[in-house]
């Protein structure tokens, strides 16, 4: 069992937040090595101004660095970063640093491209540097567990889950040197609104009063959205600008990323690293002076520059001395400061297929999350990933490929991408005709999903069989449906979950009472609804005293114990007293009621059981009492515990007052009894266990013990069931927002979203238990009555979706990354799209939609599916200009736009029928001769033209068999892989237009 299943409340919490931040976003992980950093004596200058500014106690200051790609922001990031690390905040700590947290963006990752995690990532930082204020982050995320959902808005977190801690720290940290956070490549941030809102979001935190001192350190190229913002009236009078004009001895000096002397700390980082270079290779002779400073007036100011050279001769499969060679005669043409692409094309050029080599290193860059060799080559597929591995070998001086193969690789640097993304950065003629490397991967992925995802409506047919049951009980709004369910203690089963609902909602017959015997039930009878439906209810006293659940909960832990302080008003409110006891069955209370001290012991004890010194107890003085230490030894004795699990008792536990005495060690001991641990499971322990007190005493040896006990592991699972609600929350949130356009609304994949909007609240939470993507067995149906109805149904539901998650557990790498990310690629193709892309795109998306649903759905949930779509509808959304028809120029003088044909223009070709696309499909229609079907084509395609009557020229549509060498030469038409599935290739023949006249039939 995985050991954070026993972590208490706030490490239960402390692990979620844990599991949001993005943890390669800090400056020293692991996914940024190797790490750019300002080597000794480099940077001087621009450093130690940073440093003084880092030091000034006066106003919060946004310090913003930005410069041309290539010039190393990151490396002063870094080298900032490790200093402020090594600074503690004041002398009499060694733990608490002034680097408060960082945050590098990155278009290379998902997570790094976007604010969505920002300041869930700086406060997990924040937190783990300064403990004292966990405390107050797992508060807030208890309290409001939304506040971790990337949707949120980032006013919202940065209110409650940023600014709320710090306040906590401002009278701690008063008079001590600044905190800094540092945040690098804010270009790499993909949304311009997001990225303004998140520079306006830190400057009104600056502005906030009763904060410790801050300063933000941020760094970017000079793109004119970000200078805009920076601009913004909020920002501008916090921002402090490098490149900077400073003065000196009466002399002005700029300090900036591109000084005067940048070439020579470029001289002295290439001496450095040949100098590494020569210690590995004994035989190596070191470079002139006059070649290396060749070699740093070639990078022209770069860094970025300057350590591709490096990569480039330090390569462990050439001699390096033979690769400076090359260097040096490569970079002989280029002038100082020639634009970097200029050095990538000297690169490129010594690749043994360029044109090749540029292909791939586009596709590795445009990659919305980078994977291992072996994983884009199973995408880009069996034809053009084929040589994926031995070409981008010959790169590795401008791309991290890890010697693990199961490890991603890497651009180095931004500037490969911006390189990359157009033909025409490069000077090399032989790649100007390449496709955009969004075309390729859109393309990929659509032809990894036709072929490894099979065509299927089980989803669809599941769901259905599910929506029968929709009449069987009165649906409710979401919202009462959470609060109706907080008994739930374990991570929720949906068979379970639907029969505490069938139960909550009135279904009490006695094949449903087999409920109460899972965990579930057991604590509903805990309620005060469960109490009062044994106690009051004759069916829930006819289940007590007459069944063997009833009985074996009655004799045994929190039933034995629930019962003290009621029996007298339950037995009173029997007809006859004396039958009622000597009746079958009513034994069982008899033995409670013996077996209590009180019933048996001297009259002193019996007296401090009798109502009126019950009542005495709550009073001033009788509390008060309680704090004795008479009174505390008497609530050290089997009574004292014994009277501390009566209502009365119960109540005094709620106390604030009570804290000081569970913090004695009469309270201690007592937390140690069965007693005290049955009170655990009860509604008020479970809410004692969030108080402070509560967190401290599960940090004990005692509490970490009793979390191991079956008890404890209940109380854990419950943490699980209020994040299984509010994600249930945000997905309807979501599914609120969504709108389903008119002609899609027959496509099954969008049937399957309507219908689960549609459900009622008992059946859909218990629906998307069962797709949820960490959804774990699904509980036995043995304990439900498996013979209704309706339990049938979702039983059956159920086993659906648990072979749907083992599919998609059984998903490749290359599989999960086209199905999350088709239509990024997509929509980032250029337009118009050709025709090989628009053919398959329509292909997977009348056909494989909802297989493809059904896959994400499980791998990353309903909201992740949704937010695709979203774009897919707008990518789908057929187009209204109307087919244009080009008439042959060798009979046609003119060229016209002519409207669709109509109905009597078809009447005269018996041949052409009338066909309407169905709804929701897009296209123009499509006639296979040869397979006899009607397939559709998009708009983009070339158009459907009917044969003009008594025009010269016939065109007709050529359709090929898919079998030998007709399917072969198909594929090799529309430069497709072997492997793409027939139904796929039936509905793609190439369109060819022949001409007839006196000699021959040609293609035209």
């Amino acid at each position: 069992m995985n050991q954070d299943y026993f972590l208490s409340s706030l490490e239960r919490t402390w692990a979620r937040l844990s599991q949001v931040a993005v943890h390669g976003a800090e400056y020293d992980s692991r996914e940024r090595q190797p790490h750019p950093k300002c080597l000794q004596g480099t940077r001087v200058d621009l450093l130690d101004y940073i440093y003084r500014l880092l030091d000034n106690r006066g106003q919060n200051r946004l310090i913003w660095l930005h410069g041309t790609a290539g010039v190393g922001k990151s490396a002063v990031a870094f080298t900032v970063a490790e200093r402020m690390r090594s600074l503690k905040v004041t002398e009499e700590t060694n733990v608490e640093k002034r680097l408060a947290g960082t945050f590098f963006f990155s278009q290379k990752h998902t997570e790094r491209c976007t604010t969505a995690y920002f300041f869930a990532t700086l406060i997990y930082q924040l937190a783990s540097n300064f403990p004292s204020i966990r405390a107050d982050v797992s508060k807030s995320i208890r309290d409001n567990p939304a506040l971790l959902d990337p949707s949120k808005s980032l006013r919202v977190q940065v209110e409650t889950l940023f600014l709320q801690p710090l306040r906590g720290l401002h009278r701690r940290l008063r008079g001590c040197q600044p905190l800094t956070f540092i945040v690098d490549a804010l270009d790499e941030c993909t949304s311009e609104f997001e990225l303004a809102d998140l520079i306006l979001s830190l400057a009104r935190v600056l502005h906030e009063p009763d904060l410790p001192a801050i300063h933000i350190l941020l760094t970017s190229r000079s793109e004119l959205h970000i200078c805009r913002t920076m601009e913004n009236e909020e920002v501008r009078s916090l921002v402090c600008e490098i490149p900077a004009t400073i003065s000196g001895k009466g002399i002005g000096s700029i300090i900036s990323l591109d000084s005067a002397n940048v070439d020579n700390d470029i001289y002295i980082f290439l001496r450095h690293s040949f100098g590494q270079l020569g210690s590995r290779h004994l035989d190596f002779p070191r470079p002139s002076t006059e070649q290396l400073e060749r070699l740093a007036s070639r990078a022209g100011g770069r860094f970025i520059v300057a350590s591709t050279m490096m990569k480039f001769i330090d390569n462990e499969d050439n001699d390096p001395y033979d690769q400076l060679m090359l260097m040096l005669e490569l970079t002989s043409e280029l002038l100082p400061g020639t634009e970097v692409f200029k050095f990538y094309d000297c690169i490129l050029s010594t690749c043994a297929d360029p044109k090749r080599a540029y292909l791939h290193l586009s596709v590795v860059a445009a990659l919305t999350d980078p994977l291992p060799l072996s994983q884009i080559s199973t995408l880009l597929g069996p034809s053009l990933g084929k040589d994926v591995e031995t070409t981008l070998m010959q790169l590795r001086s401008v791309m991290d490929i890890p010697a693990d193969s199961t490890l991603p690789v890497n651009i180095y640097h931004s500037s490969i991408r911006d390189y990359v993304s157009d033909t025409l950065n490069c000077s090399l003629r032989q790649v100007h005709d390449m496709p955009s490397p969004h075309c390729l991967l859109a393309h990929s992925s659509f032809r990894l999903m036709m072929k490894d995802i099979p065509e299927n409506t089980a989803l669809l047919d599941a769901l259905s069989q599910l929506e029968t049951q929709s009449s069987a009980m009165e649906r409710e709004l979401p919202h009462i449906l959470k609060r109706s369910l907080a008994f739930l203690i374990q991570s929720p089963e949906p068979l379970s979950v639907l029969s505490a609902i069938l139960w909550l909602r009135g279904d009490r017959s006695s094949h449903s009472q087999s409920w109460l015997e899972t965990v579930e039930g057991r604590n509903w009878l805990q309620t005060d609804a469960g109490q009062w439906w044994l106690l009051w209810i004759e069916a829930g006293k006819d289940w007590l005293l007459n069944t063997r659940a009833g009985k074996d909960w009655l004799l045994h832990g929190i039933g034995k114990e629930m019962l003290v302080g009621s029996e007298e008003d339950w037995l009173q409110d029997q007809d006859d007293q004396q039958t009622w006891v000597q009746a079958p069955g009513k034994q069982a209370w008899v033995q409670i009621s013996g077996e209590r001290s009180w019933m048996k012991t001297p009259s002193g004890r019996d007296w401090l059981q009798t109502p009126g010194v019950k009542d005495w107890l709550q009073t001033q003085d009788g509390r008060h009492w309680l704090h004795t230490p008479g009174g505390q030894f008497w609530l050290h004795t089997r009574d004292g515990r014994d009277w501390l699990q009566t209502p009365c008792g119960r109540d005094w536990l709620q106390t604030p007052t009570l804290v000081d005495w569970r913090q004695t060690q009469a309270g201690r001991e007592w937390l140690q009894t069965q007693g005290a641990q049955d009170w655990l499971q009860t509604q008020a322990g479970r809410e004692w266990l969030q108080t402070t007190g509560g967190r401290n005493w599960l940090q004990t040896l005692i509490g970490r013990e009793w979390l191991r006990t079956q008890g404890g592991r209940n109380w854990l699972e419950g943490q699980d069931v209020q994040a299984a609600l509010e994600e249930f929350s945000n997905t309807l949130e979501a599914m609120n927002g969504y709108i389903i356009l008119p002609e899609m609304r027959l496509l099954p994949a969008f049937q399957v979203i309507q219908q689960f909007k549609n459900l009622p609240d008992f059946l859909m939470f218990p629906m998307f238990l069962a797709l949820r993507h960490h959804h774990s067995t699904s509980a036995s149906p043995s304990l439900f009555p498996i013979d209704e109805e309706i339990m049938h149904a979702m039983y059956a539901f159920t086993t659906f979706a648990d072979e749907a998650l083992e599919r998609s557990r059984s998903a490749s790498e290359a599989l999960k990354y086209a199905c999350r990310n088709w239509a990024v690629h997509l929509s980032r193709a250029p337009r118009p799209w050709d025709n090989k892309l628009d053919h398959i795109f329509h292909a997977f998306w009348n056909r494989r939609l909802l297989s493809w649903l059904e896959l994400q759905w499980c791998l990353k949930g309903l909201q992740s599916c949704l937010a695709i779509l979203s774009e897919g509808q707008k990518l789908a959304k057929p187009n209204t200009v109307q087919p244009t028809i080009v008439p042959d120029p060798k009979t046609s003088t003119m060229q016209s736009s002519t409207p669709p044909p109509t109905s009597e223009m078809l009447k005269k070709e018996p041949s052409s029928p009338i066909l309407t696309p169905p709804s929701g499909l897009v296209g123009t229609p499509h006639v296979c001769v040869t397979h006899q079907h009607t397939s559709w084509r998009s708009p983009s395609s070339p158009p459907f033209t009917p044969p003009l009557p008594h025009s010269p020229s016939l065109e007709l549509e050529i359709a090929v068999s898919h079998t030998g060498a007709s399917r072969k030469r198909t594929l090799d038409e529309l430069g497709l892989d072997s492997d793409i599935p027939f139904e796929y290739v039936a509905t793609l023949t190439p369109t060819k237009r022949l001409k007839r006249d006196s000699q021959n039939v040609q293609p035209e």
